[in-house]
């Protein structure tokens, strides 16, 4: 890792992967240079067989504030009144939101700070959150004319309607015990517990089968969309087709046999 990388990687020897927001002086926003890093990180972590977790950390007193509205306004100078550069970067952040949700991966964000719009838009995209009880997020775009319809699109897929249209019809700021309580985040603990906890849930995450990890996400994910009958159909193939794997043979033998499971991740 280099000091000034905007994002730090570090892999340990259980597997875990842990991303950094390292930009505190930009409140870690993501710039298109952050974009790409990201989306370059979760695309190489889905394909690496010694990753098995990801961790989203971040260095600084925000986590995230989203987008760099400097770098926004600045595409305004365009031809097009920024038009072509809006959407550039509109779909470079949905594609790096997309990439966690298809990550074959678990993804959890450790937060500490704020996490602000897209910056909430980040931590919703991820499988799971930890937050420090002083973390607060919103979805502030309201106050500035601005709606955050993008992060409309990750916040409606973890809280229910009316804790949604609540956080982006007042832009006000949500404390990390009531972001739990909504189930924005997982859990909140003390600041200094934070690195601590979410590494436990990490490792535990990480001693199971990689292969059927990534079965139980994608299936998941694809679940949400469909009817209730087409939802079981959908699942009971993955099922089937999961109960033919080896890990699962191994882990109902080892389960049967009261021993540890021998994971082959296959």
């Amino acid at each position: 890792m280099q000091k000034g990388d905007i994002l730090l990687r570090d892999l340990d020897a259980d597997g875990i992967l842990r991303l950094t927001l390292n930009d505190a002086g930009r409140r870690n926003a993501l710039s298109e240079a952050m974009l790409a890093e990201l989306g370059a990180a979760f695309a190489e972590a889905g394909t690496d067989p010694a990753v098995r977790v990801i961790i989203l950390a971040a260095n600084g007193p925000a986590f995230c504030a989203g987008h760099d509205l400097k770098e926004m306004t600045a595409g305004r100078a365009g031809p097009d009144g920024g038009r072509a550069y809006f959407s550039k970067v509109m779909s470079m952040c949905s594609g790096v939101m997309q990439g966690i949700v298809n990550c074959p991966r678990p993804v959890i964000a450790e937060v500490t700070g704020i996490a602000t719009a897209a910056g909430c838009q980040l931590v919703a995209s991820c499988d799971l959150a930890i937050a420090a009880d002083t973390a607060q997020f919103s979805t502030p775009g309201v106050h500035i004319g601005l709606f955050c319809s993008t992060p409309m699109v990750a916040l409606s897929r973890n809280v229910n309607n009316k804790h949604a249209m609540e956080m982006l019809l007042t832009g006000d700021m949500t404390p990390a015990g009531r972001a739990a309580e909504i189930g924005l985040v997982n859990r909140c603990v003390a600041p200094e517990a934070l690195q601590a906890a979410t590494l436990e849930m990490a490792r535990k995450i990480a001693s199971k089968s990689s292969m059927t990890l990534a079965t139980g996400k994608r299936a998941f994910y694809a679940q949400r969309e469909m009817t209730l009958s087409e939802a079981y159909d959908y699942a009971s193939g993955v099922m089937v087709d999961n109960m033919l794997a080896r890990d699962a043979e191994e882990g109902i033998g080892a389960f049967i046999e009261k021993r540890a499971p021998q994971w082959q991740d296959a």
